[in-house]
């Protein structure tokens, strides 16, 4: 009798072994990875951890509202009405 044909090609055998490795250390090394990142900077800061979270938080928050305004005010529809509000002040 022949062989029997594996539930999965031997390829798509490989790839969710492969999605299974990335997973298990998505899940299980990147949060201990984070946690060891975090202790360190707090200890080399001299910061409580949960000081060095906030902190985190309170410079993200000012980021995105500082892009948000940026952004708006770099709109190249709204520059370009402004360029051709003065151009026409010009002549």
């Amino acid at each position: 009798m022949g062989r029997r044909p594996a539930h999965l090609p031997e390829h798509r055998r490989m790839t969710m072994i492969a999605l299974l490795l990335y997973r298990t250390l998505a899940d299980h090394l990147l949060p201990w990875a984070m946690t060891l990142a975090t202790r360190m900077l707090a200890r080399s800061l001299n910061m409580p951890e949960p000081l060095v979270h906030s902190t985190g938080d309170y410079v993200v928050a000012h980021v995105t509202a500082f892009e948000h305004s940026v952004g708006r005010s770099l709109c190249p529809s709204r520059l370009a009405r402004l360029l051709r509000a003065w151009w026409r002040c010009r002549h």
